[in-house]
């Protein structure tokens, strides 16, 4: 089974919303959730964490998305979401899902990528 995988990328115009989802395929409590998003021709770059319950539910962005992004969990459905609010065309890229065990640092998983593409 994959460890995580995402969803809801697509097209959408400059100032519009998406909400990409990433579905986790154990149980993550113990794990902080990332997000992470990598453009064409350049390097993949951090953008937001969810802390989870055992770090005091923190959130935390990258200065690029804070104030438009938000980052959460839903542990009932199992999933890690992404809400992307007032895009713009620099959102543009493949956005990937990341789990790190607290508990074990060296077991990490990604997910295969969601592709958004914000044009007019």
């Amino acid at each position: 089974q994959v460890p995580l995988v995402e969803s809801g990328g697509g097209l959408v115009q400059p100032g519009g919303s998406l909400n990409l989802s990433c579905a986790v395929s154990f149980s993550f409590g113990g794990h902080a959730m990332k997000w992470y998003r990598q453009a064409p021709g350049t390097e993949r770059e951090w953008i937001a964490t969810s802390a989870g319950d055992i770090a005091g539910n923190s959130a935390i962005y990258a200065d690029s998305v804070r104030g438009r992004f938000t980052i959460s969990r839903d542990y009932a459905a199992n999933k890690l979401y992404l809400l992307m609010n007032n895009v713009k065309q620099e959102d543009t890229g493949t956005y990937y899902c990341n789990a790190i065990n607290y508990y074990n640092t060296k077991q990490q998983y990604w997910g295969q990528g969601t592709q958004v593409i914000v044009a007019s």
